[in-house]
């Protein structure tokens, strides 16, 4: 460290000022007084340090695979299912595109509207078949010139009057329920809309309706998981050819994704899923509507 003296007047002004006062104050000499040396210029320039091409690329290479290593182990124990399933691959229903969407394309019936409403209102509601959905089956049954059709799983009825409506008047629907209370909910709108004669209300378990049904053009199963691939089997041998058969809810609220353990509903699902993949005896697709709907095209 270096000294200097206070020599010039303003060195020695801001040491007299600074001089403590009092009987006690000890006097120091501006001689004394230290000031730190200013950095050179060398001092304040540093020079990066240069690195090779190939030291480059291995510090590159590192840090990608750190990268990588941190997401996949992130991915192993925190993958994004566990804390927030994706249930709905659309938009939200309130989404404003959405509801522009339905407001341009939906023709629903005043008395399959209020069926509708009225479902909604029902426990287990929200698992019908959605306004869309409803119509595009609607829309395949009037293509394909369908006079029969099955519905198993009735509920109130908004998928069998749907159906209905889209029939010829000589058109009828067999539609199985095990649940008495539902469809007595819904059967005064299936009158309201004149559809009552077509609808045939069957109150007994599914398999046992299918061992007597006959043959369709047309086939919607919207009923138990866990008897769901036998009623896909039985409904597609009493499809005629180029009959469609319709499976609502094969995504399952997202939990095909990971079925939990135990959990037989969704392993259900997810082996019908796989079986329809792989069917030569039909051509398939598999739309994002409501909570999944598969279309197997019978050949």
């Amino acid at each position: 460290m270096m000294l200097h003296t206070a020599s010039c007047r303003q060195c020695r002004d801001q040491v007299e000022s600074e001089r403590p006062e009092g009987p006690s104050a000890v006097l120091v000499s501006p001689a004394l007084v230290t000031f730190p040396p200013p950095p050179s210029a060398n001092a304040m320039i540093q020079p990066m340090p240069r690195l090779s091409v190939p030291a480059a690329l291995a510090l590159g290479s590192a840090a990608l695979g750190a990268a990588f290593a941190t997401g996949l182990f992130l991915g192993r124990w925190c993958p994004p299912w566990q804390s927030r399933r994706q249930k709905r691959l659309l938009p939200p229903e309130d989404s404003p595109l959405w509801q522009y969407l339905l407001s341009r394309s939906l023709r629903e019936h005043p008395a399959l509207r209020s069926l509708r409403l009225l479902t909604l209102e029902q426990p287990l509601g929200d698992s019908m078949m959605t306004c869309e959905q409803a119509q595009l089956l609607a829309n395949l049954a009037r293509l394909i010139k369908a006079k029969k059709a099955l519905d198993l799983g009735t509920f109130t009825g908004y998928s069998a009057l749907a159906l209905a409506l889209a029939l010829p008047p000589t058109g009828h629907v067999v539609t199985c329920e095990v649940n008495p209370g539902p469809p007595e909910l819904g059967r005064p709108l299936w009158r309201q809309a004149e559809e009552e004669h077509k609808i045939d209300l069957r109150l007994k378990p599914a398999l046992d309706t299918l061992g007597e049904a006959g043959t369709f053009d047309m086939a919607v199963v919207d009923a138990d998981k866990e008897n769901c691939t036998a009623y896909y089997e039985r409904c597609l041998q009493l499809l005629r050819p180029g009959g469609v058969l319709a499976v609502l809810s094969v995504l399952w609220r997202g939990k095909v994704l990971q079925p939990q353990p135990g959990d037989l509903e969704t392993e259900c699902v997810r082996n019908l899923n796989e079986r329809i993949l792989r069917d030569a005896r039909v051509h398939i697709s598999l739309l994002p509507l409501g909570d999944g709907l598969t279309l197997a095209f019978k050949i």
